[in-house]
């Protein structure tokens, strides 16, 4: 009997507490206020591919890409960077990276690349240096030897001058996996006469994100092999780099 009375008194005290939560104003009901929406997310085509120019071009035009979301056409920005000489536009021999971003109605980003790659012609090694080379031999000391590391890109900017990608032979680049924020860019050096081997070196200063300055000690052209030796030093950290170039056909 007693159980029977405390079951009853239970379930009166439940019952009362549904009949009071069910009648609270204060309660609000699941989703009351809720409200949802789709989201569209952006996408954005390319129309092709990376592009690889012929050396002896004089433009080029980017075939551009089509941002959407949902169906609908978005607004693109479309960012050129030139990896070794930063141009903004792709109007000279180079590695470019093409961006092309756009934002959804959300605010929500998309961004798709292209690279463009606008080789330079390969000169004959007696009157003109520029080209796409292999870096066919590179020593590090101390460290170690590595070798096949391209492409490596020497460009003529006229008035016997040359610019050359990578003060240190593409070491942090492409053999430690970097990339090319690591180059010791902006080295350029003057052609007195390329075929006795009479160059003026450190015509500017290459730098490295660490710190210090990056300096030529050797450059020499073997004509009849197709390679050109080069020679560089970093004394603020003690590094000398050594490094064999193959032009590539």
């Amino acid at each position: 009997m007693k159980n029977s009375k405390l079951n009853l008194y239970l379930f009166s005290v439940l019952g009362l507490g549904l009949i009071l939560t069910s009648c609270d104003p204060s309660v609000e009901a699941l989703g009351e206020y809720d409200s949802s929406k789709a989201t569209f997310l952006p996408l954005i085509t390319l129309e092709g591919g990376d592009v690889t120019l012929a050396c002896d071009v004089t433009s080029y035009s980017d075939p551009g890409a089509v941002a959407s979301a949902g169906g609908v056409e978005l607004d693109l920005t479309t960012d050129i960077v030139g990896t070794y000489w930063g141009g903004s536009n792709v109007d000279g021999p180079d590695i470019y990276s093409v961006s092309y971003s756009a934002f959804n109605d959300d605010g929500i980003p998309a961004t798709n690349f292209r690279e463009v790659f606008w080789p330079p012609c390969n000169g004959d090694l007696v009157t003109d240096i520029a080209g796409v080379y292999e870096v066919t031999s590179l020593v590090r000391t101390p460290g170690y030897s590595t070798s096949g590391l391209g492409p490596y890109l020497i460009v003529n900017l006229g008035g016997g001058q040359y610019g050359i990608s990578d003060a240190i032979g593409s070491w942090y680049d492409k053999e430690y996996g970097y990339g090319p924020d690591y180059c010791a860019k902006g080295m350029i050096i003057q052609a007195n006469d390329i075929a006795a081997n009479d160059f003026t070196l450190n015509v500017t200063n290459s730098t490295l994100p660490w710190g210090g300055t990056v300096t030529l000690t050797d450059f020499s052209v073997d004509a009849g092999a197709g390679t050109i030796t080069i020679a560089s030093q970093w004394p603020d950290f003690g590094y000398v780099w050594e490094w064999t170039l193959t032009q590539m056909q």
